[in-house]
Formats: C-alpha cells, structure tokens, sequence
C-alpha cells in the first residue's frame, strides 16, 4: 500500500499548484504559452542524467516514452483551456467523474486487466462519487461546451496514464520519467507555431511580471515534485488498480476546501468558496464517501 501513501502526498501538492495555476490563469498567460512554459520547464529533468538510473531502451520504448509524456502535455493543456473559459466548478467535475472511467476502460481494452471484486468495486465508487460530490456546486450547471474540453481533456489524462504505467512496466523509473518530460519538452515546441506564444516569446512584451514569474516557478517546482510522486505511485499501483489513482484525486479537493478555509478572506478572487447549510453537507458527504472508498482500499 505504499503507493496509496505516496499518491496521497502527491495530490496534497497538487492541490498547492491548483491554487497557482488559478492565480496565474485568473488573468495572462494564456493556455497555450502556459503550456509551452510547462513542457519547457519539464527538459530540466535532463539533469538528473549523471545522477540516476538513466538508459537508452529499445526504439519502440522510446517511442512510448516519448508518447506518454506528448499526450500528457496536451491533456494539461486542455484543462488550462477550460479553466480560461469555464469557471473551474464546470470543467472539474466532469473531468473528475470522467477520467477514472476512462482509465479503467483503457486499461481494460490495452492489457484485459480491471476485474475488480465486490469490495474493491465499492471502495470505486465511493472514490468516484465523493469526488464528483465535493467539486460539483448546484447553481453552475455543466453546459455542453464545457462538457467537450472536460471529455476531451479526461480521454488524454486517462490515455497519458495508462501509456505512463505501460512505461514503467518496461523501464526504470527515472529512465521513463525523463523519457517522458523529453516527450512533454519536443510537444511544448508544437505551441511555437502559434501566433500567440510567438507573439510573447518574440516581442518586447514579457508574459510574467517578477512577481508572477516567481509564483510560476514556485508552482512547477511544486508540481514537479507531485508529478514525480505521481508517476511513483503510478509505477508501483498494480495496473488493474490504476484508475483508483485517478478517483482518490477527490482528496486533492479536500486539500483544496481547507486551503480555501485558510485563504480565502487572503485570496478572495482565487478562491470563492460559499458557505451554507447545503455546502456544508454537501461537502461533508463528500469527504465520508472518499474516506470510506480510502479504507475500504487499505483493508481490502
């Protein structure tokens, strides 16, 4: 059960670089430079070369690499599209209710793996539920625009992650991982052919003010580290047990409703979370479901 524990820590930092992303998204840079920024910043792994495990795998693993982390670039990139045109109560709960699904599909289509038993398939549900529960707010219903990037976006997580444990089935961890963040890196150059990072990498115009450009690095150091404790708990969670990765991300939304308890009078425009008897219980359903799924996976 190690990699329940280190997928835990892994959404307690996402959760950090969701606020950040939220902070930065609230205004410029759009998705497409933000998404050039990321993949870019990903290349910095090449330095833990002369330091890990690192090899050269057949072509068709390379391949894989290279694929698993192109695909996962894009899918952040249309989650930072719907963040910049959907408020983030339309986009997360579908992307949330979606991508388990999609991933325990996949699995089961690429490998025949996903047979669950009685207690497990409780523990997914509850998982599935709570964390659809937690995100979803009554008033802003899902409108069918938000719900084609949320399925979208979804399908290539889902895809990303399984094409990502598929790696690590064949190579070392810290071999695959830079694997990955070279394919993340050659996908982020795609975005130099448009108009729009063109325009802020080229012209006089900087995206980031210091202050901003601070945070920014501060958040993909953050989500460096939880993309590395991620893709540990995806090498070490047993395939057929990939897409409960996937339905515990309703603990990141935990972490997310106390973070907005501490700092919303701080960070008004950033986190907006309305309190009534309603929320509240909502709320509070939310986290006995995802806490039931989390010990029904430790016991059984």
């Amino acid at each position: 059960m190690l990699w329940l524990v280190v997928i835990l820590s892994a959404y307690f930092l996402f959760a950090l670089v969701a606020l950040g992303d939220k902070y930065l998204l609230a205004g410029p840079p759009n998705p497409k430079s933000y998404s050039f920024y990321v993949g870019i910043l990903g290349a910095l792994s090449l330095v833990l070369i002369p330091f890990v495990g690192f090899s050269v795998p057949e072509f068709n693993q390379i391949v894989l690499g290279l694929l698993a982390g192109a695909i996962f670039l894009f899918a952040q990139f249309w989650l930072f599209t719907g963040f910049e045109h959907f408020e983030a109560s339309r986009v997360v709960p579908a992307i949330g209710g979606l991508l388990p699904l999609f991933t325990f599909g996949l699995v089961f289509l690429f490998s025949g793996q996903g047979f669950l038993s009685f207690w497990q398939i409780l523990a997914f549900a509850s998982l599935l539920i709570g964390s659809i529960l937690i995100t979803l707010e009554r008033k802003k219903t899902i409108t069918l625009k938000s719900l084609k990037i949320s399925v979208l976006a979804a399908f290539l997580f889902g895809l990303s992650f399984v094409l990502i444990k598929f790696v690590y089935l064949s190579q070392s961890f810290w071999s695959g991982f830079i694997w990955m963040r070279i394919g993340g890196f050659l996908a982020a150059l795609s975005f130099l052919f448009t108009k729009e990072v063109q325009r802020e990498i080229f012209s006089k115009k900087f995206t980031f003010q210091k202050k901003t450009g601070s945070i920014f690095l501060l958040v993909q150091a953050l989500g460096g580290g939880a993309f590395i404790l991620q893709n540990w708990a995806i090498a070490l969670v047993p395939l057929s047990f990939l897409a409960f990765v996937n339905a515990l991300q309703g603990i990141q939304y935990v972490f997310l409703l106390i973070f907005a308890m501490i700092f919303s009078f701080k960070l008004p425009k950033v986190l907006k979370e309305e309190i009534s008897r309603e929320i509240i219980f909502q709320k509070i359903c939310a986290i006995l479901l995802i806490g039931v799924g989390l010990v029904l996976i430790a016991l059984k």
